[in-house]
């Protein structure tokens, strides 16, 4: 196991994590992660020049449709549906002097 990890890790990620680990809860937390870091050490020597890289696993394409307006400018149309408005006149306050 070339992947050692300190205790002050696992009190860090316990403290991260927000679990309160035993001794032995430790212990094994420690050779867990070595475990899992030698893992991805494996992976790493894995030659992966001619594959390309993908963000999913199977073929995604996009779902949603372009944005295009359909019915136009109609607000005169909308407007016409309008009940005509009254001129109001409006009181205009007198000035204090």
């Amino acid at each position: 196991m070339a992947n050692i990890i300190s205790d002050e890790t696992i009190e860090y990620v316990g403290i991260l994590a927000k679990l309160e680990l035993s001794d032995e809860e430790k212990e094994q937390a420690k050779k867990d992660i070595g475990r899992m870091l030698d893992y991805v050490d494996k992976l790493n020597e894995l030659d992966t020049s001619g594959v390309e890289p993908m963000s999913h696993v199977f073929p995604v394409s996009n779902v949603f449709r372009e944005d295009v307006v359909t019915n136009g400018d109609e607000h005169e149309a909308t407007l016409k549906n309008a009940p005509a408005a009254k001129e109001q006149s409006f009181m205009v306050p007198k000035t204090v002097e």
